[in-house]
């Protein structure tokens, strides 16, 4: 399902234009980046968390080369869908 599909989703259900909803949704989005970049988690009750993990510093082989190089320590989004969320997939 792509944003598109989404926002047609939203629209047919609710009878708001798909305008409003692109732009609801942009907004969201932009948010949570924002909210990420900044180090903050969000939380959405029933849904899942939008989390900052950190990964560890760590070795790298370049196999063709034969030389290997440090990966520094760095930061990446991730998602953690909530238990009710998980339960409804299953």
């Amino acid at each position: 399902m792509t944003k598109a599909d989404i926002v047609n989703e939203i629209s047919k259900s609710t009878g708001i234009e798909k305008a409003a909803v692109l732009g609801t949704i942009e907004k969201f989005m932009e948010v949570v980046k924002d909210s990420l970049a900044n180090g903050e988690n969000v939380y959405l009750r029933g849904f899942g968390s939008f989390i900052v993990k950190t990964r560890s510093e760590k070795t790298a082989r370049n196999i063709s080369k034969n030389t290997t190089i440090i990966i520094p320590e760095h930061k990446i989004p991730a998602f953690k869908p909530a238990r009710v969320f998980m339960d409804e997939v299953k």
